[in-house]
């Protein structure tokens, strides 16, 4: 039977279109080799920064010297912004820059049937299920309007039917996800009334009704987009995990309207503060963009103070890299090296600081926990995601993989929490409150949290 291998760099659209591209191999034969010689090699690349770009032409050409005489298949964002470059790496590699015509190229090699949608994600114990493509938007910074330049949205109906076969298959939680979340169902809702719309709103709502055990949470959004209806959605939806991206990029006005962002910084703060009013413990993480072309140390001290204020759990931190074919690659006031270097260590000591101090908020809480993996760190645990976003370690056995545990959490950590689930005796037959070793369970947990003598179980694993 023929064999392939897929590799996958970039977002998490990419990583459910991989899941959707190998179910289809595999309903039409294939076997999926992890390593060694394929009949077939597909990439699926990223274009959201040089380094993504040149991640994916050294990975072509390590193909092409291994396996000079399989066909390698390029497809994704870069094989899109800039295919003649791609060509030229072998002469076995040929570029589907448009996604759309990938059944045309594969049923070359046999592959005529298509699935409605995935039934599983395979390495993961969730599941992204990306529900719209393409952006209506056309930020100064951004490529991805050029590479995805289709809008389109999914009927709500097959995404209903994709959640329901993972849900039956035992996943637990479900990613939305698409290129622009927010503007979900703009497409599909365009010159009808209103009472006919179908918006993200409207699909959570659906979601809420499926049968089954399993949550749901929101992948990047702007601040703008979660007012009104979306708010009103999330706050009545049991099944929403109160963890919102929101992506500031700047604290500051005049940057942001130098990117062309839809939002000021009054208006982010004011839906922060809504959010927070619809959720307990909310944790609302960010994106920021240091550097950008004209960014002075004012603007980027607003852009702390701002950080500070609506009480970020955690951030993500992007230098600004030119990304040629966007406006602001050719900007005048680019932010010299060094300077950038300086911002984007100063922002990371307030992310450090921001979330520590979100993390500790969290102590003697219980929160729900997604078991994803055995912890090598502390033998005898697991960890997972928290309905809130953080990492949570506790002691437990691989039994409980892929399950949502109850946590009660002791101490935080850096970037994890360490908690004990509450029903460890139903699931182990553990005794409760059994004193553990502490040179093990608590290893790098500050010494002021060891002096609380927190008490563990002890599992049988």
């Amino acid at each position: 039977m023929p064999t392939y291998r897929v590799f996958t760099l970039g977002c998490k659209v990419n990583q459910y279109e991989t899941q959707y591209l190998e179910e289809a191999l595999q309903n039409n034969g294939y076997i999926a080799q992890e390593s060694g010689w394929a009949d077939l090699y597909i990439v699926n690349t990223c274009a959201v920064t040089h380094e993504a770009e040149g991640k994916a032409r050294r990975l072509v050409r390590r193909l092409v010297r291994s396996q000079p005489s399989s066909p390698i298949l390029v497809t994704g964002c870069y094989a899109m912004r800039d295919a003649p470059a791609i060509e030229k790496l072998g002469t076995n590699v040929k570029v589907i820059a448009d996604k759309a015509r990938l059944p045309e190229y594969l049923a070359e090699y046999g592959v005529r049937h298509w699935p409605a949608g995935i039934s599983r994600f395979q390495g993961h114990q969730r599941a992204f299920v990306k529900v719209q493509d393409g952006c209506l938007l056309n930020c100064t910074f951004c490529i991805i309007p050029v590479v995805r330049p289709r809008f389109a949205s999914r009927p709500v109906d097959t995404i209903l039917a994709e959640v329901r076969r993972l849900v039956e298959n035992g996943y637990r939680e479900i990613v939305l996800t698409g290129i622009h979340l927010g503007h979900y169902g703009i497409d599909l809702s365009r010159g009808k009334p209103k009472s006919a719309w179908s918006r993200l709103w409207h699909l959570l709502d659906r979601l809420a009704e499926l049968p089954g055990r399993f949550r749901v949470r929101l992948s990047s959004l702007e601040a703008a987009e979660v007012r009104g209806e979306l708010l009103n959605a999330c706050r009545g939806n049991p099944r929403i995990c109160p963890h919102f991206h929101l992506c500031l990029q700047s604290g500051s006005d005049r940057i942001l309207q130098a990117m062309r962002r839809r939002y000021r910084v009054k208006s982010f703060i004011e839906n922060c503060l809504a959010l927070r009013s619809a959720f307990d413990d909310l944790a609302i993480s960010t994106d920021i963009i240091v550097g950008f072309p004209g960014e002075t140390e004012e603007d980027f001290q607003a852009t702390l103070e701002i950080a500070e204020r609506v009480g970020f759990a955690w951030i993500h931190i992007f230098p600004f890299s030119p990304r040629q074919g966007t406006p602001a690659a050719v900007m005048p006031d680019q932010v010299p090296s060094h300077i950038l270097q300086q911002r984007k260590m100063r922002l990371a000591e307030l992310d450090r600081m921001l979330r520590r101090r979100y993390m500790e908020s969290l102590v003697g809480k219980t929160l729900s926990v997604l078991i994803e993996k055995v912890d090598d760190t502390f033998p005898g645990h697991v960890s997972g995601t928290a309905c809130r976003g953080v990492r949570v370690v506790l002691p437990g056995t691989p039994r409980w993989l892929g399950e949502i545990v109850a946590v009660r959490i002791l101490a935080a950590q850096d970037k994890y929490l360490i908690g004990l689930a509450e029903e460890s005796a139903k699931y182990s037959g553990a005794k409760m409150h059994a004193d553990i070793n502490y040179s093990t369970t608590l290893a790098g947990i500050p010494q002021r949290l060891q002096e609380k003598r927190v008490n563990l179980p002890v599992l049988q694993t």
